[in-house]
């Protein structure tokens, strides 16, 4: 069986476990601040979270879960993060059937709580940053269905805490769960929805897995998980929404027509607070949880929340571009550029095969920019790319403009009241050779022999002890 404490079981060495009293108001996201640009992430395991109020929460708080690159890689069963693009898109296409257990099987609903007995307020949620307009759930899964269909959809939502058995959501606009909801909101009946927390990081990553709409997440995190996913009917809902039977705590309510309430300022992954706005809520009818729950936290903005999803946009772009060009080799979408700009890897490149895959990759809703090099040039690497763009660019010759494209309405660049925006792909690539058997006309970059660079490093390694 996998789960969450399995892996903090397996990767103990990992874990920076936390004893003293630890406030959830901000307290437990500094750590993250702290540690944001350090090349090896560890995972926060909280024992004694204090809550909002004050009150010593007996849940414990386990955040920064899927921050590293090279941990997730390792997680998931392959050698190098630099990897993701390929494994993932694999693992999207060789999914693993979930499934159903008894709840006599299921950890996660040990404890129930109906009605009146369940509490949004005994949850250690955090509130994040100083603006942020109160205690979110930020590792909520939010699991519907197509009203039609009747296929579920799993995304993670944010959601604010207003009252014991009331929180807002935010399905994002355009987004498969907004459909959902609305395609329940049309007939004039409330959306059904359970809200599971706390998992293995293959299952969570799995379950972000890029799909179509409708289409299951269920099976694309069994394949992640290498597993069969473990399912149960959700108290509330039944077998109509199915919940992971070996999930730390599962939230389950109706999203009521059209009512919509002020949700944030909240802190985004673009790294600036989100504006205010009006959201759906959830009335919450019942909340189960093991008996030893561990509660999940997402760090907003932070690599815990962008990492596992951009190297999940990675898959994505990678079968776009390797569609319209055969030279492309890997992509990486940077933490540096948020989930807005991507760096596309070529080899040898025919005359327009680029420009072709550039222009496939703007596609994606998510990106703005998005840069092609040549396989000499590190992706991994931000400096690289940046020198491949100081000194292989002719702006007039290199850069390609797209106009009118959609964008995620959360971009700060975008004026306001636009609904479009306009895109870039920039070319980096070498000129392609002028015939057979002919190097690429570049100068030569900098680099040294063979030999004095095998001496040096046998120096370095001796001096570093």
């Amino acid at each position: 069986m996998i789960d969450l404490r399995s892996f903090l079981r397996d990767h103990a060495q990992r874990v920076c476990r936390i004893g003293e009293p630890v406030s959830v108001d901000q307290e437990i996201t500094a750590l993250q601040h702290l540690i944001e640009y350090e090349p090896e992430q560890p995972v926060f395991l909280i024992e004694k979270p204090t809550r909002v109020d004050g009150r010593p929460s007996t849940i414990p708080v386990v955040t920064n879960l899927c921050a590293d690159r090279q941990l997730i890689a390792e997680i998931l069963g392959f050698q190098s993060h630099r990897d993701a693009a390929r494994e993932l898109t694999s693992r999207i296409a060789n999914p693993i059937t979930p499934v159903v257990v008894s709840a006599a099987e299921a950890p996660v609903q040990q404890i129930i709580q109906r009605g009146a007995e369940a509490s949004l307020f005994d949850l250690p949620a955090l509130r994040q940053h100083d603006l942020d307009a109160g205690a979110y759930i930020t590792a909520g899964h939010c699991t519907m269905v197509d009203r039609t269909s009747g296929v579920d959809n799993t995304s993670i939502q944010r959601c604010l805490i207003k009252d014991h058995r009331l929180m807002s959501i935010f399905p994002y606009p355009n987004s498969h769960n907004a459909r959902n909801v609305q395609s329940f909101w049309q007939a004039g009946e409330p959306c059904p929805v359970a809200i599971w927390i706390g998992h293995h990081p293959a299952i969570v990553i799995g379950a972000q897995a890029k799909l179509n709409h409708p289409q299951s997440h269920w099976a694309a995190a069994g394949g992640f998980a290498k597993a069969p996913v473990r399912l149960v009917p959700s108290i509330t809902h039944g077998e109509r929404i199915m919940v992971p039977a070996d999930a730390e705590i599962v939230i389950e309510g109706f999203i009521p027509p059209n009512r919509l309430e002020a949700d944030g300022p909240f802190g985004e992954y673009t790294g600036y607070f989100g504006e205010q706005i009006l959201a759906p809520v959830v009335e919450v009818t019942c909340i189960t949880r093991r008996s030893d729950a561990i509660y999940h936290d997402i760090g907003a903005g932070l690599p815990d929340h962008l990492v596992p999803d951009n190297m999940q946009m990675e898959a994505k772009i990678y079968g776009l571009v390797k569609a319209a060009a055969a030279s492309a080799v890997n992509v990486h979408v940077p933490y540096s550029g948020r989930r807005f700009h991507a760096y596309v890897q070529f080899r040898n490149p025919p005359k327009g095969e680029v420009r072709d895959a550039l222009a496939a990759a703007l596609s994606f809703r998510r990106l703005r920019t998005v840069i092609a090099v040549d396989d000499d040039i590190d992706i991994f690497n931000d400096s690289q790319v940046m020198w491949a763009l100081a000194t292989r660019v002719q702006w007039h010759r290199d850069q390609i403009r797209i106009d009118g494209l959609t964008h995620p309405s959360l971009d700060p660049s975008r004026p306001l009241g636009a609904t479009t925006v306009t895109k870039s792909g920039i070319d980096a690539t070498l000129p392609p050779s002028p015939g057979p058997g002919l190097p690429r006309p570049t100068l030569p970059c900098l680099a040294a022999a063979a030999d004095p660079l095998a001496r040096a490093e046998a120096l370095l390694a001796k001096a570093r002890g």
